[in-house]
């Protein structure tokens, strides 16, 4: 029985996968990787693990000849997009890569497609100015401005707040450009894009790191928008100035629980499984007093360790990291 449709099949109806062990039909994994496919998707996982299926597996799975190509082109601008020197054609239905190593001193690159020919500068990636300055890229609003066309005079003022909720939920990968659509319902701001496998803020469209959104950088893990400028200074500014109660506060509770804590569990933990054993009393009595007494010891290192490692990292991040961005 195929796990995903739950139909009996014969055993020669499931494939065998290179990156892992799971099976199913072969009609179940054609479906899921057309769904992955037309969505952009290459680093397509196994529909019951993370084990990334291989593309020998895909390619054998993948009937039809259109989406086998689109998979290697995705394929490909993915690893194009991973190489710093990659300089995509900015004309308009042109989607050419060039490869331009060296190109810093000599900006002037040139799109190698047949028919296209088209010269754009290697720095700013917009059509080549030989005599002015570079111009920056349009930002992500503009993706929305071509929605206004389509609104009549008299509906300029739906058509406005139409075009500004467009803007809102779609937005540019930073590193390679795609467009990426999200629902503004204030979900997961950690974004991670299909093409090129960028994880980024969907607040602030920066590259980020697993403690973006634990920095003071104003961008929350969930939520619509940023905070605000005089937000963000008040929350670092009683996190500098409460830092020192608070730590203190946080020590003086976990310290004795974790002191008669840690004894108690392991005392209650040993009892529960000397009571299912054949032990007599004694032994039971024996087993758990030693456990306690050992606990005891054991207890205050734990603490002492928990203590002494967690205070220091919190002064670091609060009086460094905080009041670093606090100054800026």
């Amino acid at each position: 029985e195929c796990p995903l449709c739950l139909l009996p099949q014969p055993p020669e109806a499931f494939p065998t996968l290179a990156s892992c062990a799971h099976r199913s039909c072969r009609a179940c994994l054609e479906q899921y990787l057309r769904i992955a496919v037309s969505e952009s998707r290459v680093q397509v996982a196994c529909p019951h693990c993370p084990a990334v299926l291989q593309p020998a597996d895909i390619h054998g799975l993948l009937a039809e000849p259109a989406l086998r190509d689109k998979y290697e082109e995705f394929l490909l601008r993915r690893l194009l997009v991973a190489d710093p020197s990659t300089r995509w054609c900015p004309a308009p239905d042109c989607s050419y890569a060039v490869i331009a190593y060296g190109c810093a001193e000599c900006p002037r690159l040139t799109c190698g497609r047949e028919g296209c020919g088209t010269e754009f500068c290697y720095h700013c990636r917009q059509p080549w100015h030989p005599d002015g300055p570079c111009v920056p890229a349009p930002s992500a609003p503009s993706l929305a401005n071509p929605a206004a066309q389509l609104v009549h005079p008299e509906d300029s003022a739906h058509g406005e707040t139409l075009v500004q909720a467009e803007a809102e939920d779609i937005k540019v990968c930073p590193r390679c450009s795609a467009f990426i659509m999200k629902i503004n319902d204030g979900s997961c701001n950690r974004m991670n894009c299909t093409v090129c496998g960028c994880l980024f803020c969907w607040l602030c469209l920066q590259e980020i790191s697993d403690v973006h959104f634990l920095s003071p950088s104003g961008c929350t893990f969930w939520g619509k928008r940023p905070w605000s400028r005089t937000r963000k200074i008040l929350w670092q500014l009683g996190i500098v100035l409460g830092a020192p109660m608070v730590i203190s506060l946080v020590a003086g509770i976990a310290v004795p629980v974790i002191t008669i804590g840690i004894p108690i569990y392991m005392g209650r933990k040993v009892l529960a499984g000397s009571l299912e054993s054949s032990l007599s009393g004694c032994q039971q009595c024996l087993s758990v007093t030693s456990s306690v007494l050992l606990s005891l010891f054991v207890s205050p290192i734990i603490t002492a360790v928990m203590v002494g490692v967690g205070v220091p990292l919190m002064l670091t991040y609060i009086y460094g990291v905080v009041v670093l961005s606090l100054c800026r």
